[in-house]
């Protein structure tokens, strides 16, 4: 008797060494799939978005003229008197006697009325 527990024993640990046979693992595309799910979210709702407001930006920067009234990064209402030659350097005028030469790229836009009274 003491044979027949031993041997059952034995094949009951032996049974539990043994793993299960495993089937395939899951598709790369089911894995992938809400990886991309989540980039493509990002995409639409974040980068995009941001890319086209600073195409429109990178455009209105580059049509600037004299006489056009401007708000810089600071928020300072200005007009702008001169360009400079290599389009890096504008320079604005904030009243009759104050003019100041600053960088293009520190203009946040156009200024007009209707905007500044909505916001």
């Amino acid at each position: 008797m003491i044979d027949w527990m031993i041997g059952n024993t034995f094949l009951a640990d032996a049974a539990d060494a043994v793993p299960p046979a495993a089937g395939p693992g899951p598709s790369p595309l089911v894995t992938l799939a809400p990886l991309a799910f989540v980039f493509a979210l990002f995409y639409f709702l974040m980068i995009r978005p941001q890319q086209n407001e600073r195409k429109k930006r990178d455009a209105l920067l580059q049509e600037l003229k004299k006489n056009d009234k401007v708000v810089t990064i600071g928020g300072l209402i200005c007009t702008v008197v001169d360009l400079s030659s290599d389009g890096q350097e504008v320079t604005v005028k904030l009243d009759d006697s104050t003019r100041v030469k600053m960088l293009r790229s520190s203009i946040n836009g156009l200024y007009s009325k209707e905007a500044a009274e909505k916001s």
